[in-house]
């Protein structure tokens, strides 16, 4: 069985999906709402974002909603293992800024001393 850690890192794309399936959406809705909070850093296509919702649910991290069966769209939402996922990167996003923090404010202001050669 895969423990949590073996699916990190999370791309850019997928950590933005799984962060807007806190609450149950459809597949535009995704697109949108990654779009909207990643202050249009992260933008993708249909084709782009089904391949990963697809890839997601194989592997258990996501699952199809039940919604309205009158409704022809695929809502989906995160499962327990979605969530602790999500919740185990981001931690390790924040731990690799954090520890990097002192450093990166310590290089500002620096002159590249390399010459070109």
């Amino acid at each position: 069985m895969k423990r949590i850690e073996d699916f990190l890192p999370l791309s850019q794309a997928t950590y933005y999906i799984l962060l807007s399936l806190r609450e149950v959406r459809h597949g535009y809705a995704i697109m949108q709402d990654v779009e909207e909070i990643s202050h249009g850093e992260v933008t993708m296509g249909p084709g782009t974002l089904y391949g990963a919702l697809g890839k997601l649910e194989k592997q258990k991290i996501i699952a199809k909603a039940d919604v309205d069966e009158g409704e022809r769209r695929k809502y989906y939402r995160l499962t327990r293992l979605g969530k602790d996922i999500l919740q185990m990167e981001y931690k390790r996003l924040e731990s690799l800024v954090k520890n990097a923090s002192s450093i990166i404010k310590g290089m500002e202001g620096e002159h590249d001393d390399c010459q070109k050669v």
